[in-house]
């Protein structure tokens, strides 16, 4: 009887055999565990390779499409029609485009390294598109326009050019860049752009020091160098910002990336639909955008950002490379702190 109970005893723990054979939950267990994780290997082996082609597709097509801006680029140079040279930029303009779109799409499965190095490509890409633009369209002599609306008035003759600002155009005692929508060394000033003038241009905002800007429009990509003790406000930007050597500004505009370099003591009033980067920065302080003015509906939907994804708050520091540490290089603007009354 004492030794029915034991073998009773012993068989409780054990569960379903074949050939009358009892195998122990334990093992069971153990299989099931074993299956599992070779399970949970696999799948991490197909996804693995599943982003690895991804990867591998993205650095072929994005090589590809560099190159062939770089040849475009390279073909202007020297470029004696102008018409076709403008044509020529043109394409540029909307392969580059059609790279950085490429890129924002392909930011959820890039390694950082590889995405950090797709990122400067391309604003390389975009400086040298800016620069040989500068180069090749002809630069217009000064020529002064008067405020006035409504008597029209003759120009007077243009006074000589001097050699400080030879092939700028002079209005209203600053000089703005030729063939070129933005603003350029002015001082203490309110300067407004409509959505007429902006038509989806690049624009360049430079050597700006105590003025109001506002772009009340759909930019394709904005240029801000050289700045301090500004405000600049702008419409939705189909592209990128590029912030470089700014001081002391209040910033606001929705984009799909920003770029800021050499930036001190700035407010940013961001919409992001990809990621905001800095690199050599201090004291960038960043909240959400909430600017207003008529028209805006509009020109988001011109630039084609999503107005439901906003990555304000996601700011990638390229000094800063403690991973689990905040860069004491930006922050969070507090609720309290941020700015309530904005004109249009």
């Amino acid at each position: 009887m004492d030794v029915e109970s034991s073998i009773c005893q012993g068989n409780e723990d054990s569960g379903p055999s074949e050939s009358g054979i009892k195998i122990p939950d334990r093992m069971l267990k153990r299989e099931q565990d074993r299956l599992e994780d070779v399970e949970r290997k696999k799948e991490a082996k197909n996804s693995q390779s599943v982003t690895e082609e991804k990867s591998g597709f993205f650095t072929a097509t994005f090589s590809s499409e560099r190159a062939t801006i770089e040849e475009l680029l390279e073909g202007c140079s020297g470029a004696t029609d102008r018409a076709l040279a403008t044509q020529t930029l043109e394409k540029v303009t909307t392969k580059t485009q059609f790279l950085q779109k490429f890129l924002n799409d392909s930011m959820v499965f890039l390694p950082q390294y590889e995405l950090r190095q797709a990122q400067a490509a391309l604003q390389k890409l975009q400086n040298s598109l800016a620069e040989k633009r500068d180069e090749i369209l002809p630069k217009k002599k000064f020529a002064f326009r008067s405020r006035a609306a409504n008597t029209p008035k003759v120009d007077p003759p243009a006074p000589p050019v001097t050699p400080k600002d030879s092939g700028r155009t002079k209005v209203d005692g600053a000089i703005s860049p030729p063939e070129q929508c933005g603003f350029s060394h002015f001082e203490a000033q309110v300067l407004t752009k409509s959505g007429a003038e902006i038509k989806q241009q690049d624009v360049l905002l430079t050597h700006l020091t105590n003025c109001k800007v506002r772009l009340l429009g759909s930019p394709s990509t904005i240029h801000i160098k050289h700045v301090q003790n500004c405000e600049i406000f702008s419409g939705p930007v189909s592209s990128s910002v590029f912030v470089d050597h700014c001081t002391g500004s209040t910033l606001s505009f929705p984009c799909q990336q920003l770029r800021t370099h050499h930036t001190t003591d700035t407010q940013v009033y961001l919409h992001v639909t990809s990621r905001a980067i800095i690199e050599d920065c201090q004291g960038v302080r960043f909240a959400p955008f909430v600017w207003s003015y008529l028209g805006l509906d509009q020109d988001f939907k011109v630039s084609g950002l999503d107005r439901e994804r906003n990555n304000w708050n996601q700011v990638d520091d390229f000094n800063w490379l403690a991973l689990g540490t905040q860069s004491p290089n930006w922050s969070v603007i507090p609720e309290t702190e941020r700015r309530t009354e904005w004109d249009s």
